[in-house]
């Protein structure tokens, strides 16, 4: 395709329809130029490919791969790069141009029901794994879109809510993963999020689309939004947001082609999205394409990923690994029936679902399973957990599977606290009473309250497993030594996690107080004690790290040692380098990851490990000079296993730039009050909560106006429509929550069709008291004469 002709024949028609999906996955098509559409599919750990028959929906079977929240535990780059090729092979064969993954959002707080499909709350982690699965899957042909920029760190609200970040923060933790990804791989498209980022909708935010990801970064490819994430149209083009999705109607179509004819937006401008979506067309028609794996290679590929990532948080006594010759007694429904992914969009029908007992089945390994409790609902049913205790007495090897059901996790909606359900507590309590060297299989895709959990002689933690949750018997019973790390800090209770007191449930704005001070950098800096540190994980083996050498060389910190596999088995450790600055003129953490490798070493193998960190990776985002500053002097070194577990310490002199202090407030406390917040804001605060009223528009809620008569009619009409269609979908009530706090806008696309804007604006007009005119609108959307 010849670009630069093909865009001077577009009328401006034609342009500016380029802009809009054509439905719900394609991006429009004009025959006359020879322009192709090309296909989106969700999504980050396996393709949901919607397909339609007999007019019903449907997704295609694809395999599931361990969604982020475990596969990040690996601490293992190369393995991402080889799910992404896997993944990019199911697109070919399904006719996928673009997978809408990887999910690069900080773990703020462990109560975001999305945290399942982001990798980390480390900024230089997340980034290093979504380059490796952007590398895997663009090197197959295949387009990505790193998702969600930016700042989408809760679902509460998520459509309208306003994150509200201080500069410093927002460069060094919450933009920092997506800098390092889009620089090191250029994803083809960039996906903007829902929420505002300091008061602007992300999708017409022109300081994050435009001066950050093009100007300052040098993004190159095409801006997409989030499935209805688009507010105004017309500001979306002059930001710098080049495709809305999915197809919205006619309604922002007319807006923008009147806004290019009244001047308030240039054809320059137009121009410059269009062209960035030719390119994409341009490069997804001529990628080279090859499948290299079959279904069957992607799920054993799925089940490696599950090996290589689950944690073995205890182990006393050595319990583990058990011995096969034993029958074991496996306790909990969730060895039946496995959490292997999480709710909403990421949603996939998994090709082979295996679970922990499948496992033990085809290893023909013998075993008694009692339920434990009831896999639907949190009550305690006090005689499934006495025919477990009595059952318990008579077994050596036990283990018991407990997590987070279903409909505690999902898009849309954030856990309110990070408890299990009640049920599993008591099953264990009861267990404790009777003995205690028995194994929690621990499920779930964020962190909670571990309690009388800790109590159990041996943990291992699953996550979420993907579709191969028979990976567990390989751990349990040694055939696979396990090597996952944390990749987030499991706080003791919901209180100690920084964000805790400002992780809203308003309904305006979420102001980050903690400012730096996210999961390790917050606990390890202020001395806080947690059920487990970010980056451990035990090993049935053990290693020595010793030989250490930290010295500058040019541009680089060189960073040298040894290790050896101490113990009786083959295994993987995590060599993690952090670095901090302890007389810092600045606020900072204590330390910082910088450097990791995994390392296999056979038993009593020796490696050496030779790590080179940038020194540029020591800069501070400069809020004075809108740049990256390096503060001269004294930097300590810290290499170890975990942020807690340090081997070797280093002091060790950069020379630094000249600049002015940034007003960057210090501050010895992790917290700011709202003086101090917004001193570094530079600007008042927004209220956190806002009491709407009339005049209503399309940013208005259901929850908005549910107090006037149409309100109550569209919540009841609502909840009675969600109610018949998903009647025994997990999370019912929550998701029905959610559904009243999205804005009209978005109510409209989700309706794909059946409430469109035009509609919605009659309903508005409704409420605001405008009855003639708001039934003329009515009636004129229903004959479609618009």
């Amino acid at each position: 395709m010849d670009i630069k002709d093909v865009l001077e024949k577009m009328t401006l028609k034609e342009k500016v329809s380029l802009l809009f999906a054509a439905d719900w996955w394609n991006t429009k098509s004009i025959s006359r130029l020879n322009i192709d559409s090309i296909k989106m599919s969700d999504g980050p750990h396996g393709l949901r490919n919607e397909i339609i028959l007999n007019d019903k929906k449907f997704n295609q079977k694809a395999v599931c791969f361990p969604p982020a929240a475990l596969s990040a535990c690996s601490f293992d780059p190369e393995l991402i790069e080889k799910m992404g090729e896997a993944l990019a092979s199911e697109a070919i064969e399904q006719n996928v141009d673009i997978i809408l993954g990887p999910g690069t959002n900080i773990k703020r707080s462990p109560l975001c029901g999305r945290n399942f499909e982001y990798f980390s709350e480390d900024p230089y982690l997340a980034g290093m794994m979504s380059a490796s699965f952007i590398k895997g899957v663009q090197n197959q042909g295949v387009g990505t879109s790193i998702k969600h920029f930016a700042a989408n760190n809760q679902e509460t609200y998520r459509a309208i809510i306003s994150a509200e970040i201080d500069e410093r923060t927002l460069h060094e933790i919450y933009l920092k993963p997506f800098e390092i990804a889009i620089k090191q791989t250029q994803p083809w498209t960039v996906m903007c999020s829902y929420n505002r980022l300091n008061g602007v909708y992300a999708s017409q935010n022109k300081y994050l689309l435009t001066d950050v990801l093009r100007d300052f970064w040098g993004y190159k490819g095409a801006v997409i939004s989030d499935w209805g994430a688009v507010d105004d149209r017309a500001q979306g083009v002059k930001a710098g947001l080049d495709i809305e999705f999915p197809y919205s109607g006619k309604f922002n179509y007319e807006c923008v082609l009147k806004a290019v004819l009244d001047g308030e937006i240039t054809t320059h401008q137009i121009d410059c999205c269009v062209l960035r979506i030719l390119e994409l067309i341009s490069k997804v028609k001529s990628a080279k394409k090859t499948v290299i794996y079959n279904q069957e290679q992607r799920h054993l590929l799925a089940k490696k990923i599950a090996q290589n990532s689950i944690i073995l948080l205890k182990n006393d006594d050595r319990l583990l690994p058990f011995c096969q010759d034993q029958k074991l007694l496996v306790i909990g429904a969730l060895a039946k029936y496995p959490r292997y992914q999480g709710s909403g969009s990421s949603k996939i029908n998994p090709f082979r679902l295996e679970s922990f007992l499948d496992g033990l089945n085809n290893h023909n390994i013998s075993y008694e399973y009692l339920d434990g409790y009831n896999i639907d609902n949190d009550v305690v049913d006090y005689n499934l957990i006495s025919q477990a205790v009595s059952a318990a007495k008579a077994y050596k090897n036990i283990v018991v599977f407990i997590g987070l059901t279903e409909e505690y996790e999902s898009e849309g909606y954030d856990r309110k606290h990070m408890r299990l359900p009640q049920a599993h507590y008591s099953l264990i309590d009861e267990l404790l009473k009777v003995r205690s060297d028995f194994v929690v299989a621990l499920s779930g895709g964020s962190p909670v309250e571990l309690d009388n959990i800790i109590g159990a002689k041996s943990i291992v933690l699953q996550y979420l497993t993907g579709e191969a949750a028979d990976a567990g018997v390989d751990i349990l019973f040694g055939s696979v030594n396990p090597s996952g790390k944390l990749a987030e800090t499991w706080p003791i209770k919901l209180e100690d996690n920084p964000s805790y007191p400002n992780f809203t449930q308003d309904n305006n704005s979420a102001h980050y107080k903690e400012t730096l001070f996210v999961g390790y950098r917050y606990y390890d800096t202020f001395g806080k004690n947690v059920s487990f540190p970010f980056g451990y994980g035990l090993s049935y083996t053990s290693f020595e790290l010793y030989n250490f050498n930290v010295k500058i060389d040019n541009d680089n910190i060189k960073v040298n040692l040894t290790i050896k596999n101490t113990g009786d088995f083959d295994g993987a450790e995590v060599v993690q380098v952090y670095i901090g600055m302890p007389q810092s003129n600045l606020v900072r953490p204590k330390k910082e990851l910088k450097a990791f490798e995994k390392v296999f070493l056979k038993k009593g193998e020796t490696k050496e490990i030779n790590l080179s960190i940038p020194i540029q990776s020591l800069a501070f985002y400069n809020t004075s000079s809108k740049n990256w500053t390096i503060e001269g002097g004294e930097y300590k070194v810290f290499v170890g296993v975990s942020s807690k577990d340090i081997a070797f310490e280093q002091i060790i002199n950069i020379k630094g730039d000249e600049f002015m202090f940034s007003d960057y407030v210090p501050h010895k406390k992790p917290i700011l009050n709202d003086e101090e917040f917004s001193k570094l804001l530079k600007r008042p605060l927004t209220p956190k909560t806002l009491k709407k009223q009339r005049p209503y528009d399309f940013n208005s809620t259901i929850e908005d106006i549910s107090k006037t008569i149409i309100g109550r009619v569209l919540k009841k009409i609502l909840a009675k429509k969600f109610n018949t269609l998903h009647s025994n979908m997990p999370g019912n009530e929550q998701t029905i929550e959610s559904v009243i706090r999205l804005p009209f806008r978005m109510l409209a696309m989700l309706s794909e069709g059946m409430l469109p804007k035009e509609m919605m604006m009659g309903l508005i007009d409704l409420a605001n008291h405008k009855y003639i005119k708001g039934l003329k609108k009515l009636i004129k959307s229903r004959k479609g004469k618009w």
